[in-house]
């Protein structure tokens, strides 16, 4: 893994990996001036608690095959709502479509500053569609 990998750089990953798996809304927050848990939340959804397992998995597996990046924890695979990985200075959130609309994340870190992604994304998950 090279030394200027920044947090950046690996949200901006775990987002455009995200994008590849066909992930819904994903959007990439600066959080670091709002909590010290890290720099950026990348946060998506899928449409099925199999799309959303299937979506946390791919991240895991290609950011370890690309950068030797794994998270220090993960929480809620299998249960197929919402699962969280850990990864330090990025915290991932993958929900179903419905918990995504409850438990609100977006609202709660709407201080959050948004980050560029759409030189990174598929048309489906360019800026104007979200």
């Amino acid at each position: 893994m090279a030394e200027n990998y920044t947090s950046l750089d690996k949200a901006r990953d775990i987002a455009a990996i995200l994008d590849e798996k066909k992930a819904q809304n994903i959007k990439v927050l600066f959080v670091r001036e709002q909590t010290v848990l890290a720099d950026y939340f990348v946060i998506a959804n899928g449409s099925s608690t199999t799309q959303v397992n299937s979506l946390a998995d791919e991240v895991e597996y290609l950011l370890n095959q690309r950068r030797g990046e794994t998270p220090t924890s993960k929480e809620g695979h299998g249960g197929g709502s919402w699962v969280v990985m850990d990864y330090d200075d990025v915290i991932v959130h993958v929900f179903h479509t419905e918990a995504r609309d409850f438990y609100k994340l977006d609202k709660l870190w709407a201080d959050a500053e948004p980050v560029p992604t759409d030189d990174i994304f598929t048309k489906e998950n360019s800026e104007e569609d979200k």
